[in-house]
């Protein structure tokens, strides 16, 4: 026997949940479809309750380990059609139809780790040094929570996940893991697995995760996702480059709204944000709201950085709407 933990994004607004339960299954049974109560989930009234869980992606599960596994659902309506707030459908679509574009994506994504309220390494009374140290820090008194950050971290790469490193960001308690490089669905398929798994790592650990973009107010830098993209023309020429950026400029509203809630509370122009009210793009410029690595202008080719979504952000929605921007608009001669 082993245990299949289905996995699914709830309705939870403004900011949507993870949930999971589990099912028990026979050590050569495929993951079938399954069901929840939406009533509980904000996706259902009470009086049509029953939502559908169709398996979409499968890995070993390292928290319990042995051959149980973690599966993540799409959820549906039982007469067949995607579920409102699932926004995986329509990044597939998307990602199906820009399949010849070859898109990479990289997301970085920051947490804060959490106890009694405060991030790790926050005083009882008062506030701790300012931030400056705390960033790639060294040391009990500038890193805090490093064995959950490492226990996670493990736990991706057992499951199979292309995470490609973390490091310890500028606000005590705040850490960041990259997922990528992957397509579209796969990156945000691997970092949904990748938080389902940093939340269970937490419990072990009597901790908290906070996704939360600005989880202490003051001169402290907010929480992102970053998100790292390239076509294949992008890795061959840099003109390209530079129009993608461009693009993404041309209906920045549109991103700013659907790249997670309270961004107007992180991207005040500092703290190396750009002001949500504005867009502009610039080479190693922290301060944009797409960046160009130096070593992308040094090579006349790579990707661009999109510095503006929220680490609460939806990366079905969030990729979706990078590609969407970029991939029909970029000159392809």
């Amino acid at each position: 026997m082993k245990l299949a933990e289905y996995i699914w994004v709830d309705g939870t607004s403004p900011t949507s949940l993870l949930r999971s339960k589990t099912k028990v299954l026979g050590d050569d049974q495929d993951p079938p479809t399954w069901g929840f109560d939406g009533s509980s989930t904000n996706q259902a009234q009470g009086s049509k309750s029953d939502c559908v869980l169709r398996p979409c992606f499968v890995t070993p599960d390292t928290i319990r380990g042995g051959n149980n596994i973690l599966v993540l659902c799409e959820v549906f309506d039982t007469d067949g059609k995607p579920h409102e707030t699932n926004t995986r459908h329509a990044c597939r679509k998307l990602a199906k139809q820009y399949a010849k574009d070859e898109c990479w994506f990289g997301l970085e994504q920051e947490y804060t780790l959490m106890n009694n309220q405060k991030p790790l390494g926050w005083p009882d009374v008062g506030t701790p040094p300012p931030q400056g140290d705390y960033y790639c820090g060294v040391g009990n008194s500038r890193a805090f929570g490093r064995r959950i950050a490492e226990f996670h971290l493990q736990a991706c790469l057992n499951a199979g996940l292309k995470v490609s490193g973390i490091n310890a960001e500028v606000c005590p308690g705040q850490w960041e893991f990259q997922i990528g490089p992957a397509n579209p669905l796969e990156v945000s398929d691997n970092l949904w697995i990748a938080r389902y798994l940093l939340e269970r790592t937490s419990e072990l650990f009597g901790s908290t995760v906070s996704w939360d973009p600005k989880p202490m107010e003051g001169d402290w830098n907010g929480a992102g996702c970053h998100a790292n993209f390239s076509t294949n023309l992008m890795r061959e020429n840099y003109a390209a480059c530079i129009e993608a950026a461009e693009l993404l400029g041309q209906n920045a509203e549109k991103h700013i709204e659907n790249y997670g809630t309270g961004i107007e509370r992180r991207l005040t122009g500092r703290h190396e944000t750009c002001s949500y009210k504005e867009f502009k793009w610039g080479v190693s410029d922290r301060t944009a709201s797409v960046r160009i690595p130096w070593q992308v202008e040094k090579n006349q080719c790579g990707y661009i950085e999109d510095r503006r979504p929220n680490s609460n952000c939806d990366p079905y929605v969030v990729t979706a709407l990078i590609v969407e921007a970029i991939c029909p608009n970029l000159k392809k001669d």
